[in-house]
């Protein structure tokens, strides 16, 4: 037995089942539930192929994502390592279907200010696994990552930028290098002599530096 139903000017027609496994009373219960899911919007053959697919933890999903691409092995536990510990314990054994902004909003607050530059890694990371997931039709959207960063405080800014060396100490400092024979050391030399670029210094690599 089949429904035939008109959605968006295209008509379709949906199984219900047997004559010798459903009843016509049965069948009539399905076609109402059916047609009152597609004045919803809701498709029941998607819905039904999203019932055969199963669904992957977090957990899973993110050790099927290095196995797809990620060859390095040391990176590959450094990866997986900050999501056993960050994530893990609140959305590893979650179906990945079911992991929303404020989970992962949870998982990101006791690091985010504390370990700014670890919470950033992992927020990355579970992004990558979402996204992957996704694509993979393991669910409907990727990581709300807006949501995400409304939820969370603004991180303090970054100074990349060291200390300078008091130019007193300098031609103490220099005569320590000289200890050893190396191209780096002779690199050092070069740029804190002619207070070059690290980029240039890099540039003469192959070239004769005196």
């Amino acid at each position: 037995m089949g429904l035939r139903v008109q959605s968006n000017g295209r008509r379709r027609g949906i199984g219900i089942g047997s004559l010798k496994n459903v009843s016509l009373a049965d069948a009539r219960d399905a076609a109402f539930v059916m047609r009152n899911k597609i004045a919803r919007e809701i498709d029941p053959i998607e819905e039904r192929r999203q019932e055969r697919v199963r669904v992957p933890t977090f957990r899973n999903a993110a050790k099927m994502v290095h196995e797809e691409g990620r060859k390095n092995d040391k990176h590959k536990k450094q990866w997986l390592a900050t999501l056993e510990t960050c994530a893990y314990p609140l959305m590893g054994d979650r179906p990945v279907d079911q992991i929303e902004g404020p989970l992962i909003r949870d998982a990101l607050a006791p690091i985010w200010l504390t370990k700014p530059e670890t919470a950033r890694r992992v927020r990355q990371r579970i992004d990558t696994v979402l996204d992957w997931a996704c694509a993979k039709g393991f669910r409907k959207t990727e990581a709300p990552l807006r949501a995400i960063s409304k939820g969370l405080p603004r991180q303090p800014k970054k100074d990349g930028h060291f200390a300078a060396m008091p130019y007193a100490k300098v031609p103490t400092f220099i005569t320590k290098p000289r200890e050893r024979d190396s191209v780096g050391r002779v690199a050092m030399e070069a740029l804190i002599l002619t207070a070059a670029r690290s980029g240039e210094i890099r540039g003469l690599h192959g070239r004769s530096l005196i």
